[in-house]
């Protein structure tokens, strides 16, 4: 499977670029030839500047949440949600039904963020201990690794939407499908590079944690290119679809709660199959990838289960990494989506859609590509502390934070 999908990856990296290369090139000589139809003088400038405007925030995101992560996590849950209905005000104001329908979306979405930063609020202390205390030592040269990371997803980025553009200027059925298989193969190559610099970043400060030893980056960094992309590979296909199922069924389940033995059941049995896939299937296995080699399923299964001997699955439910992460990222996609919409609905109406759904996409994996270190660093402490609670380089964040858990249960 390792040997399997490392294949796939680099072969789909070959025919998407060829694929690219020539939808670019058919787009330009169909635009030549039209007059009244594709404009790419009006087309690209705004998704590249979108594209690059998410490569600067991204930047300045990852260096205030690393010198001033609790500004950050409240930046990220108090005024994503309001970027975020910022988002649907400019699809309304662009009034295309496909525009109208996002703007609905965006606005509830708005609403489910704000609820959800009113929910977890008394976990923004805990949250901001955990980003100060694990990520205040980084490896060496992480920034450079953050920096090189951030430039190549947004020349990738450059490199897919010229391909894009070429797609759009004939609009055809089959562009279409062009376009929605760019938009999958980008999805899944972003994740890759997020992933591949979470297990360099995860095995040093592991190696720090766990044995108090620090080892270079870079070595890290050439082990993971020369031997674990085929697992980084498996995991950035699987990790995003069960952490999704999970999710789902643990908002199914506080929602339906125990009002109705039908849905409770079906609640239970769905919640029951996603603790099942979140075993073989997490962002902790990253840690053991990197560290021991493991395949990806076996590293994740290892790590699960540490979590449960260790009595840390609440604390891990509870842990508020991944959901700044990903509200960053909502907010920087939001931030990229105003720039590119706004740009294009001033200069050409019709493109402000399309732009602004793809500088979405674009700003918001570019900031989970630069977040990748900061989560990377927190894992890897999760997992040494499972691993060994009594290591002398355990601090109390964790055992202090076990505790207030139990008084809160058991109250």
């Amino acid at each position: 499977m390792r040997k399997l999908f490392q294949i796939i990856f680099y072969i789909q990296l070959i025919l998407i670029s060829i694929l690219v290369i020539v939808l670019t090139i058919r787009g330009f000589v169909y635009a030549a030839r039209s007059t009244n139809h594709f404009r790419p003088e009006k087309w690209y400038p705004p998704l590249l500047g979108s594209a690059a405007s998410a490569g600067i925030v991204s930047y300045l995101w990852e260096w205030i949440s690393f010198h001033d992560p609790s500004k950050a996590i409240k930046t990220a849950f108090w005024v994503g949600p309001f970027l975020t209905c910022a988002v649907g005000i400019l699809h309304i104001l662009i009034g295309c039904p496909i525009s109208l329908a996002i703007s609905t979306i965006a606005i509830i979405s708005s609403v489910i963020q704000s609820l959800y930063t009113c929910w977890v609020n008394p976990r923004f202390d805990y949250a901001t201990k955990i980003l100060t205390v694990y990520t205040s030592f980084p490896p060496d040269k992480t920034a450079t690794f953050v920096i090189l990371s951030i430039i190549t997803c947004l020349v990738y980025s450059s490199f897919l939407v010229t391909g894009i553009g070429g797609a759009t200027a004939t609009g055809t059925g089959l562009d279409i499908l062009f376009i929605i298989v760019i938009l999958l193969t980008y999805t899944w190559t972003m994740q890759v590079i997020k992933n591949m610099l979470y297990v360099t970043i995860s095995r040093v400060r592991y190696m720090n944690f766990a044995c108090g030893a620090d080892m270079n980056t870079w070595i890290a960094f050439r082990d993971t290119v020369q031997h674990l992309v085929g697992r980084v590979c498996i995991g950035s296909a699987v990790v995003p679809v069960i952490g999704t199922i999970r999710g789902s069924a643990r908002v199914m389940k506080s929602v339906v709660g125990g009002t109705d033995e039908f849905l409770f059941s079906c609640a239970d049995c769905y919640s029951r199959v996603a603790s099942t896939l979140i075993t073989y299937g997490n962002r902790w296995g990253f840690v053991h990838v990197g560290v021991y080699n493991k395949g990806f399923m076996q590293a994740s299964a290892d790590t699960w289960g540490a979590f449960k001997t260790a009595e840390l699955i609440p604390l891990i439910d509870s842990d508020l990494t991944g959901a700044f992460c990903f509200f960053s990222g909502v907010a920087v996609g939001s931030i990229s989506t105003l720039v590119g919409g706004t740009w294009a609905l001033a200069i050409h109406k019709s493109y402000a859609t399309e732009v602004s759904i793809y500088a979405f996409f674009i700003g918001y994996f570019i900031c989970r590509v630069a977040l990748a270190s900061q989560q990377a660093c927190v894992s890897a402490y999760y997992v040494a502390y499972a691993e060994n609670p009594q290591s002398l380089q355990s601090d109390a964040t964790i055992p202090v934070r076990i505790q207030e858990l139990l008084q809160r249960y058991n109250v």
